[in-house]
């Protein structure tokens, strides 16, 4: 099992971050992985979130798009197995550990992507690199022969988080609906239209589709059980929370339960707490 990392100096400058267009992250260590023969991971541990690379004899797609200081070096990665260029964005959602390199890749061509919801959060924010392209429930990309389908359940994460399904390869992007390990727990931002009810919803919708691996918004690459296993994950959390209100737990012990139960850490008690406790009331 990882280490929990998600604590002191770090989750602050998370915080930080996640919360503001101005921040600045330091650049972190980055590795590509190999999914299958076209797709690619360039992963890190922590923040910021997985990137996912489609490559095609006419271009590249990628699903987020890391920090602006990891641009350099992803670019870089990419140069290791294609000559191609990045032609498509896709934002999971609104957050700046997936959306921070927009502005740059929009630079040199390639069209961004994300739901309305993610784009007026992101507008709200002032957010660098805003998506050309929205979509409301689902939307496909056609490049080199390959078919990338694009779907809005309903909120989860965020108000905003949509799923990206490569049907050949039947795999899934997940973003941060769908987080792997307990260095990185579930985080519900309620500021950003998130909901602990609605995520259950909205994952069994995305479980109805094909797939059979799973690239998580942060974490390695896992499967479609460890997703479910997941939904379930979520489902006693509220279970939890909502039997500890009703029984008069304090604020203060319901935190120390989250803490020990699920791997909270400051970030998501300071984004999720208030908002869950008053969710299952």
């Amino acid at each position: 099992m990882k280490k929990n990392i998600w604590s002191g100096a770090s989750v602050l400058l998370a915080f930080l971050f996640l919360s503001s267009a101005h921040s600045q992250f330091p650049a972190v260590e980055l590795e590509i992985v190999r999914v299958n023969d076209d797709m690619y991971v360039i992963h890190n541990e922590f923040v910021p979130g997985n990137v996912t690379a489609l490559i095609t004899d006419e271009g590249v797609l990628l699903v987020d798009a890391k920090f602006e200081a990891n641009y350099e070096r992803m670019m870089e990665l990419l140069g290791t197995v294609t000559d191609q260029p990045v032609r498509y964005v896709i934002n999971t959602h609104y957050h700046s550990d997936h959306s921070g390199g927009n502005a740059l890749f929009k630079m040199i061509g390639a069209e961004i992507v994300a739901s309305e919801q993610a784009r007026y959060r992101m507008v709200d924010d002032n957010l660098p690199g805003l998506p050309n392209f929205t979509l409301e429930e689902y939307a496909r990309i056609h490049i080199g022969g390959k078919v990338v389908e694009m779907y809005y359940f309903g909120a989860a994460h965020t108000d905003g988080d949509v799923v990206v399904y490569f049907p050949e390869y039947r795999t899934l992007a997940a973003g941060d609906m769908f987080t792997y390990g307990d260095a990185t727990p579930q985080l519900i931002d309620y500021r950003g239209g998130g909901s602990a009810t609605a995520w259950t919803k909205t994952l069994d919708g995305v479980l109805q589709l094909g797939f059979e691996t799973v690239i998580p918004g942060h974490g390695e690459i896992a499967t479609k059980v460890e997703m479910q296993n997941f939904r379930e994950s979520t489902v006693r959390l509220r279970t939890r929370v909502r039997e500890m209100s009703r029984q008069g737990s304090s604020r203060e012990e319901i935190a120390a339960m989250l803490r020990d139960e699920y791997h909270w850490q400051d970030l998501m008690m300071d984004m999720g707490l208030d908002g869950i406790l008053a969710e299952m009331r």
